[in-house]
């Protein structure tokens, strides 16, 4: 580039990104055709002349939104900008921000499946009242027990339908029981094997995603115990979906707890027109990960730390 080119192209850069005149406006000025401006403010773009910053939290969110639905081909992800914000209010600023998205889907959805969790629990907290009478929610794996008893699906369920003034059905089985054979039995009955049935026929699902490792609502609730993280651990687990445990590769493990779920499994979710998963939290980008791998889920809503730790592990960089 000569000198009196990159002159040229400063003047005219400077009447367009400065003075603000329009492309034909400066072609008039300096005695030339408009493409000739169009293609030389391209041209100092190119050759490092001008270089645009977007200051703007939310440019960070929406790359990294890019790169993970790219990479998964998801139907959409959302990254909640929670940057510097105490934990509390980061967890409500993702459960508004996810409340927000569903109500946004509900076109077409006549049954709404819901899993279980600290997340979902906040996500139903926040979700406004708004009147759909026609929907029905149905949970996607048992709930029952006295220990933090909201947190089990059917309570969720339950005050999700309230908020969004329709009928629910109740899973009336534990989320994990003591072995194959009580759920085989469970399985069986018309009251769970019913309401398994209608789960499987939703239009939509909301999900969270676990670390069975650390800050675990099962191991909290008791769930699981030494044994069973022996257990998951010695068969590869890195996370789970629906409490259906997953190893890294997104495969479903093998002759862990998962015989003893009551619920939907994961396979079942592919069915599902909508799966939306809600995950707050860095530790569980291994979970997430091998989520995406196994093609569970068509959403992601999460915070902007979790998004950052799952690009970095994506590339490679953890």
């Amino acid at each position: 580039m000569t000198d009196q080119e990159k002159k040229f192209l400063l003047k005219i850069s400077r009447m367009y990104y400065f003075d603000e005149l329009t492309q034909a406006e400066i072609a008039k000025k300096v005695g030339v055709s408009r493409p000739i401006i169009s293609k030389g403010l391209q041209k100092a773009r190119n050759e490092g002349l001008v270089e645009i910053i977007i200051h703007d939290q939310a440019f960070q969110t929406i790359n990294l939104e890019q790169e993970i639905e790219t990479a998964f081909s998801l139907v959409d992800v959302v990254v909640v900008p929670t940057a510097d914000m105490p934990a509390e209010i980061a967890k409500s600023v993702l459960s508004k921000a996810a409340a927000s998205y569903v109500l946004k889907h509900l076109k077409d959805v006549s049954k709404i499946g819901i899993s279980w969790g600290t997340t979902l629990y906040n996500l139903v907290k926040e979700f406004p009242n708004e009147a759909h009478d026609d929907l029905k929610v149905i949970p996607l794996v048992g709930g029952m027990g006295s220990n933090r008893i909201e947190l089990h699906s059917n309570q969720i369920a339950y005050e999700l339908s309230k908020k969004l003034g329709c009928s629910c059905e109740s899973l009336y089985a534990p989320a994990i029981v003591e072995s194959e054979n009580f759920r085989d039995l469970l399985l069986q009955t018309p009251t769970v094997a019913d309401v398994l049935e209608e789960a499987k026929k939703i239009d939509l699902a909301i999900v969270g995603i676990g670390n069975p490792y650390m800050n675990s609502t099962m191991e909290e609730i008791g769930y699981l115990g030494a044994k069973e993280l022996r257990s998951i651990k010695e068969a590869g687990v890195v996370g789970d979906i629906n409490s259906c445990f997953i190893c890294a590769d997104g495969s479903i493990a093998k002759d862990t707890i998962n015989e003893r779920v009551v619920g939907i499994r994961v396979d079942d979710l592919r069915n599902v027109g909508k799966v939306i998963a809600v995950v707050e939290g860095a530790h569980k980008v291994e979970a997430i990960l091998a989520t995406l791998r196994g093609g569970y889920i068509h959403t992601l809503i999460t915070d902007e730390q979790t998004a950052v730790e799952l690009t970095l592990k994506m590339r490679g960089q953890k």
